[in-house]
C-alpha cells in the first residue's frame, strides 16, 4: 500500500514538512505497514525555498538584509548545485514578508522590498546564475522598487532626487536610472513563481486586491494604485516592455512587474513549477491514495493553490486525492473539481489562537488522517 502525502503549510501553525509528518503518523496509526511517501509542496509563498532545498539536497546560506522597515535581520536562502551553474532558491517573504511585521507595523505606503534585492545580490556574488524567486507573502506594494534599488537601480523625482522607500513615493516618480545596476545580473536567468495572475494596477491589481491585507486603508489603496500606474509609465518607457497587464505583474505588490521589466524574468505558476521540479508525477506512480491540504481550503484553492496543483496529475492517473484543511468552505465545488473528499481537521469548537497551536494542529492532522485511512482501507 503506497500513500503519497503532499501538503502545503498550515500558515501560522506548521510548515509543510511538519504537516506531512503529522499525516504520516496518522496513516501509520491505522495502517502500520503502509509505504508513505512524503512530498511537502509549496506554491511560491512562504516555505517554497525550504521545500525545494530539502527535496533537491541543497544548502542554506544566511546573510544580513533589511526587513520591510529597513531594520537589519538575518535571512536565509538556498543554493542547489545539481548542474554546472548553481541555482539560488529565494523566498521573498524571508526578507520582505508580512510575517516579519507586527499588526501595527503593516503599512505598504512605507514598506520596501529592498531586502529581497539584497538576497539576489548575495546569490549572484556566490556564483548563482539562475535565481528561482518565490514572491508570495510580501508586506510591500512598492512595485519592486526597493528590490531594484538594492540591485543598483535609481528611482528619481522631477528634481532628480531619489525617492523615499515604500509605495507612496511612486506617485512622485519621474524617471528610472538603470545605468548602475549590478553587472552580474546580465548573466543571470530569473524564474519567478507565484500563485496569482493579477495585473499591475486597476480594480484587479496589486493595490486594490492585496494592499488591504497588508495594512492599507481605503485611502491608501487609491494612493498605492496611482503609484503603480506611474511606475508602469516610467518602467515601460525605460525597458520597452509592456508590463501592466502581464499575468502576475501585480503579484507581491507589483514586484512581478519589476521582475518582468528589469530582470527579464519568466513568471510561472508556483505549484506547477514546484511539482515539476520535484518530479511529482513520477513520485505518485503506483500510489493508492494522495493526501494533500493547507490551512484553509475553499474555492480559492481551485485558482492555482497547492492542493489543486497536486490534484491535477493524480487525477490524470486515476489516483484518488483527499484534502485536509484547518478551515473548509465550498465543498461541493471542490468535489466537483475532482477531490475524492474534503475534510476539516478540527475535532471540536475552539478559539482560533488555540487551534493554531502547532501541537493542536499536528494532533488533529494525525487523528483525522487515521480516521480516513480506517474508513478507506478497513483491516480485518
Amino acid at each position: 500500500m503506497k500513500i503519497v502525502v503532499a501538503p502545503d503549510s498550515f500558515k501560522g501553525s506548521l510548515s509543510a514538512p511538519q504537516v506531512a509528518t503529522a499525516i504520516e503518523a496518522g496513516i501509520h496509526l491505522a495502517l502500520p505497514d503502509a509505504e508513505v511517501v512524503k512530498v511537502p509542496v509549496a506554491d511560491g509563498g512562504e516555505g517554497t525555498m525550504e521545500t525545494l532545498v530539502e527535496a533537491l539536497g541543497g544548502e542554506y546560506v544566511t546573510c544580513l538584509v533589511n526587513d520591510p522597515l529597513l531594520r537589519q535581520i538575518s535571512a536565509s536562502y538556498g543554493i542547489i548545485r545539481t548542474d554546472k551553474t548553481p541555482t539560488a532558491i529565494i523566498d521573498m517573504a524571508s526578507a520582505s514578508g508580512l510575517c516579519l511585521l507586527s499588526q501595527a507595523e503593516r503599512n505598504p505606503l512605507v514598506t520596501t522590498s529592498y531586502g529581497t534585492g539584497q538576497l539576489i545580490a548575495d546569490a549572484c556574488s556566490r556564483g548563482c546564475r539562475h535565481v528561482v524567486l518565490g514572491i508570495g507573502g510580501s508586506a510591500t506594494n512598492d512595485a519592486g522598487k526597493g528590490m531594484l534599488e538594492a540591485l543598483g537601480c535609481r528611482f528619481l523625482d522631477s528634481a532628480g532626487n531619489e525617492l523615499k522607500p515604500g509605495g507612496e513615493s511612486l506617485n512622485e516618480l519621474a524617471s528610472i536610472d538603470t545605468g548602475s545596476m549590478n553587472p552580474l545580473l546580465q548573466a543571470c536567468r530569473f524564474t519567478v513563481i507565484c500563485d496569482v495572475d493579477n495585473p499591475l494596477y486597476g480594480p484587479s491589481g496589486a493595490a486594490c486586491i492585496f494592499a488591504p491585507q497588508k495594512g492599507a486603508t481605503p485611502h491608501a489603496v487609491i494612493t498605492l494604485d496611482n503609484g503603480l500606474r506611474q511606475f508602469a509609465v516610467c518602467a515601460e518607457a525605460v525597458s520597452g516592455r509592456e508590463i501592466t497587464y502581464a499575468p502576475g505583474a501585480g503579484a507581491a505588490g507589483g514586484l512581478g512587474a519589476a521582475c518582468l521589466a528589469f530582470l527579464h524574468a519568466t513568471l510561472k505558476p508556483g505549484i506547477e513549477t514546484v511539482l515539476e521540479t520535484l518530479q511529482f508525477s513520477r513520485l505518485i506512480d503506483g500510489a493508492s491514495l494522495v493526501i494533500t491540504g493547507e490551512g484553509k481550503i475553499d474555492r480559492q484553492t481551485l485558482m492555482g493553490k497547492a492542493p489543486y496543483g497536486v490534484l491535477l496529475p493524480a487525477r490524470k492517473k486515476g489516483i484518488p486525492v483527499i484534502a485536509l484543511g484547518g478551515a473548509v468552505e465550498n465543498r461541493e465545488e471542490l468535489v466537483a473539481a475532482g477531490f475524492r473528499g474534503i475534510f476539516c481537521i478540527q475535532s471540536s469548537p475552539m478559539p482560533l489562537k488555540r487551534a493554531l497551536q502547532p501541537h493542536i494542529t499536528a494532533e488533529n492532522l494525525k487523528q483525522t488522517s487515521a480516521q480516513i485511512i480506517r474508513l478507506l482501507f478497513p483491516q480485518e
